[in-house]
Order: C-alpha cells, then structure tokens, then sequence
C-alpha cells in the first residue's frame, strides 16, 4: 500500500514538490496535508491542494479560507491547531476559546471542521507530554458531545504526536501522527 499521506510545513516547498510529482512518470495518490503556520493571504494557495490543513488558528484565517473555497466551489477539510502548551513562541487557539473558535468555524459553510491539531512543547522525557495530548482528547471529546446531532462539525481526528512522543499520543487518542524525521531523518537547515 506504501505512503498514503504526505504533511508539509511550508507552502511554496509543498507545491513546488506537488508539481514535481505531477510532471513524474511515476503515478502518484498523495494525499497531502498542509501543516505549517499559514497567513491569511496565503488562503489562495492552499485550499484545494491539499487534503487537510492542520494549522487554522483563528476565524480571519479561516474566512479566508472559505472565501476561496467558495470561489472554486470546494470545501476544504480543516483542523484547529490548539496552543495546548500556552507557548508564546507557538501558533494556535488556547485551549480556553478552542470551542468557541470551533463554534465559529463550524458555521463556514466551505469548511469542514475535521478535528484538532497541537505542536506541544518539546520534553526530555517524552512521558512529560502525556497530560498535554490527554487534554487534547478532552477538549475533542468536548466539542464531540456538543455537536453531536450536527453533521457539519463533528471533530473526530486528533493530530498529534511526532517521531519523538507518537506511541504516547496514540495511547492518548491521535488518529493522526506527524513522523517525518523519524521517516526521512532530520530536516536540512536551509542557509
């Protein structure tokens, strides 16, 4: 079956390589995730391209969204991406106005709310996280039971967990992990 889904950071590099492979002889039924932080004016660039966004953050970003989903009459699957660390250098809803964005989101009518996402902080022992992805299954099984009779929000998937804490996540309830280094290595550092 081989690799089914494939998770980019970075906009320009996922569609350079989404090109790549369009042009290759080698046929190819990518699904493709956008992952990385996303400016609103960057809406255009993604929806449609790729499968899931896991990196909706805030309703600015996902009116732009949905305004381009509209226009090419397509509704894209989303995540909400959960600062569920508090982190100041980190991207994503506090855990606190998580269902209120997602309240606001679910009625985008060019947006399907698929689940949530969180990037929590790096630990040592990767035991350390397990509070944090175990509040990530809370807050998903929060919003479960609040739209549970409604079709267009029904957040089932959780993303979470890397190379370095997966095992600990998908005890917690990741249905979705994020394994790159431990597949590919290390990312290069561009100079």
């Amino acid at each position: 079956m081989g690799l089914q889904n494939v998770g980019e950071n970075y906009v320009q590099e996922a569609l350079s390589k989404q090109r790549d492979l369009q042009t290759s002889s080698t046929r190819c039924d990518l699904r493709w995730h956008f992952i990385g932080a996303l400016q609103s004016n960057k809406a255009r660039d993604v929806v449609g391209k790729f499968s899931l966004i896991h990196s909706v953050d805030r309703i600015k970003l996902a009116k732009s969204l949905n305004d381009e989903a509209r226009k090419i009459g397509f509704v894209q699957d989303v995540l909400l991406q959960v600062n569920i660390g508090e982190e100041n250098t980190k991207s994503g809803v506090t855990p606190d106005d998580l269902l209120q964005l997602a309240r606001e989101v679910s009625l985008l009518e060019n947006l399907h709310l698929r689940g949530f996402m969180c990037l929590p902080p790096a630990f040592e022992n990767a035991e350390n996280v397990r509070p944090l992805f175990r509040r990530m299954r809370e807050l998903r099984d929060e919003m479960q039971s609040e739209t549970s009779s409604s079709a267009r929000c029904c957040p089932l998937e959780l993303s979470m967990g890397m190379s370095g804490d997966f095992e600990i996540a998908i005890e917690e309830g990741a249905t979705i992990v994020r394994v790159g280094r431990a597949l590919f290595g290390a990312r290069e550092k561009v100079v």
